[in-house]
């Protein structure tokens, strides 16, 4: 199994609470973006500005900064930081094998037919890859 990339860093917990909303909305201000994380909390703005400005220097969001109200954009896909996030779970938890993660969250929770049948598929397709 191979090692996650150097470079961007990791997202913390708060970071990719804030990228989700970004990958839902494609771009955000840092009012909506607070907004949407915790509509009622009035002293969380600056917690949101905060976390967005350290993310913006790290890398990890784009920021328009245009017009008065910034915009911020995420700079990383959500399937990139999907995979970086697996390579990692697999390296650290599972000692590099995907089998044992995969077996391990199927056997964890129910799995709806459709789920199943995405799995056989990619099963499938890298069978055939592989021949």
């Amino acid at each position: 199994m191979k090692k996650p990339r150097a470079g961007l860093p990791k997202p913390t917990e708060g970071e990719l609470e804030i990228l989700h909303v970004l990958w839902s909305r494609d771009a955000c201000t840092v009012r909506e973006v607070h907004d949407v994380l915790r509509p009622s909390d009035s002293t969380g703005y600056t917690t949101a500005l905060k976390l967005l400005q350290v993310m913006h220097a790290k890398g990890l969001v784009k920021r328009d900064d245009s017009q008065r109200a910034h915009v911020y954009r995420a700079a990383v896909s959500k399937e990139r930081t999907q995979k970086r996030f697996m390579l990692d779970l697999v390296q650290r938890v599972f000692e590099g094998s995907s089998s044992q993660l995969v077996l391990h969250a199927l056997g964890s929770q129910d799995t709806s037919p459709e789920e199943l049948r995405e799995i056989r598929s990619l099963l499938n397709k890298l069978d055939a890859d592989q021949q």
